[in-house]
């Protein structure tokens, strides 16, 4: 288990990335998803037991907010040499079996989590209209095992705030999951 310690101060720009899409094979990059709303990047992986445990309701989440004028996008940056299961093909067969809402961009050379300074699995950047940091963190305080339910309390409080003018709050609980598999160098 990892803790993201990551310390993105709120407010910070998101940081420009293109990357391929496996599902479309489309490259993506920021300002093609970026809303004028509120943008959910997020990391996550196909291998991870924090990022199934929750992913059922992360495509509500996101189809739900999408509807909305959010938008989201999904980063895998794992070593697929070392985790076969997080390879782009996989990546594909995951996104199409739960009829992902968001692209799902596979960080090959890992440069764009390096950028972000993600550390785990699944982590949540949520940035404002103009695509400064608002919100980093976790989706909810369910955990595999803990027996609390999966709503994604943490992360639709941060898009109510938003969508309705709100302050978000600053008080902000770290993403709990599997680190990022970085490759070794």
């Amino acid at each position: 288990m990892a803790y993201s310690t990551s310390s993105v101060e709120l407010g910070t720009k998101a940081q420009n990335f293109a990357l391929f899409d496996t599902v479309s094979d489309n490259l993506v990059a920021l300002q093609d998803i970026a809303s004028t709303k509120a943008t959910v990047i997020m990391f996550i992986c196909n291998h991870c037991p924090y990022v199934q445990h929750i992913l059922e309701e992360l495509v509500e989440v996101a189809t739900s907010y999408t509807a909305k004028g959010v938008s989201f996008v999904a980063i895998n940056a794992n070593d697929a040499n070392l985790y076969p299961e997080d390879g782009p093909r996989q990546m594909k067969a995951l996104a199409l079996e739960h009829d992902f809402p968001f692209p799902y961009l596979y960080d090959q050379t890992q440069q764009i989590a390096r950028s972000y300074e993600a550390e785990c699995t699944p982590e949540f950047f949520v940035y404002d209209s103009g695509l400064k940091l608002a919100y980093h963190g976790q989706f909810d305080s369910s955990r595999p095992n803990n027996n609390e339910p999966v709503t994604g309390q943490d992360l639709r409080q941060a898009l109510d705030a938003l969508l309705t003018g709100q302050a978000v709050p600053q008080e902000q609980k770290p993403s709990v999951g599997c680190s990022i598999k970085w490759r070794e160098s």
